[in-house]
């Protein structure tokens, strides 16, 4: 599931200057078959494009023409004052959007600095193969199947199936807890404000995507929650991930229920070991000097016997982590490197108990 993908590149690319022609990109797409979206709000930066008039107007949608400019700025001192003004009309082909109404309303929208305008919007669906479109349409599928107002991002083929099956699952629960029926939609709003939701926060504070390029924080959800939940195989990422999240998918939402947004707990948690270095005495003093220039080193002694230093070193890592790995990569990326140092050990302590604690 969580193997390499090389995305493919958009077929068209936006000039500044210019807006993207619908048509040229309708062909490339070959998109035809349509659905009415309705209205909605739409964010701006994603209206690219024009539908037959990419000649009128400039790469903001202002017009090139003179008599265009009274009526943009008839507009633009509309906005600001908070007058209504009817909802612009769209061509959808994926994540763009083209004018086909209302080039002067989304000109003066991205003037005043604004994030979204109200549209009405028709989609047009590609049909050209490609591995692009085909995760676009598996995300619009599972999305309007589940009735949900957002997409989720996953970047690999025939994964929504285990989404798919969580709502199912939760149904089957809320039906039992409830003891009336819950429909399939209703079941996936309640799954995404309790569940993903929670967990997609938790995901997202960890910074964890960052350690997987051209990975979404959907992905991770993804790849979380059906090893957490649906997944008899032995866990080969870190332990104490259970602590955080419990291995059922219910008792993950009353867990979360229980708690605000800002005391959702941390997928961060710090680990303890001690190196035991063997080093050359005349570089002694360099090694002492580079060793406490390392942030993750916390305490260094000197002592006598069959070791020549203790360190002691503290590391955060994400609950996907494994342990040894991490001790290895900055056990050998930080400390066997230097200049000096004959051997190392690790040693990760076990129960540890301070005479300050209370006895348990």
């Amino acid at each position: 599931m969580f193997s390499n993908v090389k995305f493919l590149q958009k077929l068209t690319k936006r000039h500044p200057g210019k807006p993207q022609q619908f048509e040229q990109v309708r062909q490339a797409e070959n998109a035809s078959e349509t659905i009415d979206r309705g209205a909605a709000d739409v964010p701006v930066n994603n209206i690219s494009g024009t539908v037959g008039r990419y000649r009128d107007f400039d790469g903001e949608f202002r017009s090139r023409n003179r008599g265009g400019e009274a009526r943009f700025q008839h507009i633009l001192a509309a906005m600001r004052s908070g007058t209504s003004l009817p909802p612009v009309s769209l061509y959808q082909i994926k994540d763009d959007y083209f004018i086909l109404d209302g080039h002067h309303r989304v000109a003066a929208a991205r003037a005043l600095g604004r994030d979204t305008i109200n549209a009405r919007i028709v989609e047009l669906l590609p049909a050209k193969k490609s591995l692009e479109n085909q995760l676009y349409l598996e995300k619009i599928t599972f999305r309007d199947n589940a009735g949900l107002l957002k997409s989720i991002q996953l970047t690999e083929l025939d994964q929504y199936h285990h989404l798919e099956l969580q709502i199912k699952q939760h149904q089957t629960w809320l039906a039992e807890e409830k003891l009336i029926d819950v429909s399939y939609k209703q079941a996936a709003q309640d799954w995404y404000q309790t569940i993903y939701l929670p967990l997609v926060t938790l995901i997202s504070r960890s910074g964890l995507v960052d350690n997987f390029p051209g990975r979404t924080t959907d992905d991770l959800y993804l790849y979380i929650s059906t090893h957490q939940w649906n997944s008899s195989k032995p866990r080969q990422y870190g332990i104490g991930i259970d602590k955080l999240i419990p291995r059922d998918m219910e008792a993950f939402r009353k867990k979360m229920a229980e708690l605000k947004k800002h005391e959702y707990p941390d997928m961060k948690q710090d680990i303890t070991f001690f190196i035991l270095l063997n080093v050359d005495g005349r570089q002694e003093r360099r090694i002492i000097d580079k060793l406490m220039q390392l942030e993750p080193v916390r305490e260094l002694h000197s002592v006598h016997g069959s070791i020549d230093f203790i360190v002691k070193v503290v590391l955060s890592r994400d609950l996907l982590s494994s342990d040894a790995e991490l001790i290895s990569r900055f056990t050998h990326g930080n400390v066997r490197m230097l200049k000096g140092v004959i051997s190392t050990q690790t040693l990760i302590p076990g129960l540890s108990r301070y005479k300050d604690d209370p006895c348990p």
